[in-house]
């Protein structure tokens, strides 16, 4: 069996909002799925994650903002194949205080790694975004960009494919 990829939303989204990234992936090859999560606080949102995407060696989950870090906290406790982040809310926009708290589960997170995040993201200053980063397994940053990727999703949906192309696949 191939790798399963499972994307949730950012907080104001759902499901159909990924729908860009869903159909991206799988043109090119990926099998991928949008998620509805709860919207609140991520915490309480994780085991809707989990049941929707049970932990697995050919699992990946991942998603925009809020859903990249429901995710993210679900990889730091289960294990998973991967886990892919498209603008990972550092902290709220003017909040940069904030950060430490939203990040102090990383270390924690056994699998590769791949987030995806503008520079110019109010969710996630550069400075900030540059040195969090270095916790995780694989980190890059699109240039220019604010919190949506949309401008350049096609170069976005590349990387990721080539990041997803080479985890190992039990």
């Amino acid at each position: 069996m191939g790798l399963r990829v499972f994307l949730g939303h950012g907080a104001s989204g759902t499901a159909a909002s990924m729908a860009p990234f869903v159909e991206g992936l799988r043109a090119r090859g990926i099998d991928a799925t949008a998620i509805d999560l709860p919207k609140r606080k991520a915490e309480e949102a994780v085991d809707v994650l989990l049941r929707l995407a049970p932990p697995s060696r050919d699992v990946v989950v991942g998603g925009h903002s809020y859903g990249g870090r429901v995710a993210s906290l679900a990889a730091a406790e289960h294990g998973y194949a991967g886990l892919v982040c498209f603008s990972y809310p550092l902290h709220r926009p003017g909040h940069p205080e904030g950060t430490d708290d939203r990040i102090a589960h990383w270390p924690q997170i056994a699998c590769p790694v791949l987030l995806l995040s503008g520079e110019a993201d109010p969710f996630a200053r550069l400075e900030l975004l540059r040195a969090d980063v270095s916790r995780l397994p694989h980190g890059e940053l699109v240039p220019g960009l604010g919190h949506t990727l949309k401008p350049v999703l096609e170069d976005v949906l590349d990387r990721t494919a080539r990041f997803l192309r080479s985890l190992p696949v039990s």
